[in-house]
């Protein structure tokens, strides 16, 4: 019988269970994990019990005040605080989401347990490292490509072209598609994942962008584009409502007419 066994860093264990703060009335407990591969230690699973009447209703907002009201060694990234930048992406209650729009009363009782995204990385706690993320990115070269000259001034598409783009413009880049994918998990050093494949699409879709033949060129790959299998992970967690796996099957509409 085949036994399978984890390298010994990689074992979750339990780790430090901060007291209930002082004078609180109504408290919340936050199941964070906390790792920093510089240390020696295994990853651990913190617990904090924050003082929810004093802080402000996101899970971002209890994050920080841990950070500033209990312990100032946690690591994870922020800022807009508007749901526009995806810095704050992360593993919330067991899905992917941004924290600063994800509020923390939305959750039953019980610890809301807080973790990096999975399958990447971790720099610290709750900061992955997005390298391959961002260079998938860039392979599909998001930005408007032609062949003509420029025009000199604006240049125009009708209401109809402008339409097209919409549920594609709106990616903030915050991974949460990607990393929520298990064909990405299983391929993701080959695998586009949804959010690069989105993008690529929104710049298909342009009626002013002139090198559609190019992009779908280096789409043409067994793996790029082929690995999606339509799970749909990563429309439920996308936190704008975007459609991924739709843009992704598109795609590869548009890969059969052009053969055809």
């Amino acid at each position: 019988m085949v036994e399978l066994s984890l390298p010994r860093n990689s074992k979750i264990k339990k780790g430090t269970s901060w007291p209930t703060p002082d004078g609180a009335k109504r408290t919340r407990a936050f199941k964070v994990y906390r790792y920093d591969p510089e240390s020696d230690g295994n990853p651990r699973w913190d617990t904090y019990h924050v003082d929810v009447d004093a802080c402000g209703p996101m899970v971002l907002d209890a994050l920080l005040w841990i950070k500033n009201n209990v312990d100032s060694t946690l690591a994870l990234r922020r800022s807009c605080r508007e749901g526009v930048c995806g810095s704050c992406a992360m593993n919330i209650g067991g899905r992917n989401t941004i924290a600063c729009t994800k509020g923390w009363d939305e959750f039953g009782g019980g610890p809301i347990s807080v973790a990096p995204l999975p399958h990447q990385p971790v720099v610290k706690d709750l900061i992955p490292d997005l390298t391959q993320f961002y260079a998938q990115h860039s392979y599909v070269a998001p930005y408007l490509q032609t062949k003509t000259p420029e025009p000199q001034r604006e240049w125009k598409q009708s209401e109809a072209d402008r339409e097209l783009l919409d549920g594609l413009y709106e990616c903030i880049l915050c991974a949460c598609c990607t990393t929520s994918c298990p064909s990405y998990w299983w391929n993701g050093d080959k695998y586009l994942g949804p959010a690069a494949l989105l993008q690529a699409y929104r710049w298909l879709s342009d009626s002013r962008d002139e090198a559609t033949g190019e992009r779908l060129d280096d789409l043409e790959d067994p793996f790029k584009l082929y690995r999606c299998h339509t799970i749909m992970n990563c429309a439920q967690v996308c936190p704008k409502d975007l459609n991924p796996a739709k843009a992704i099957a598109k795609i590869k509409h548009m890969m059969v007419e052009r053969v055809i």
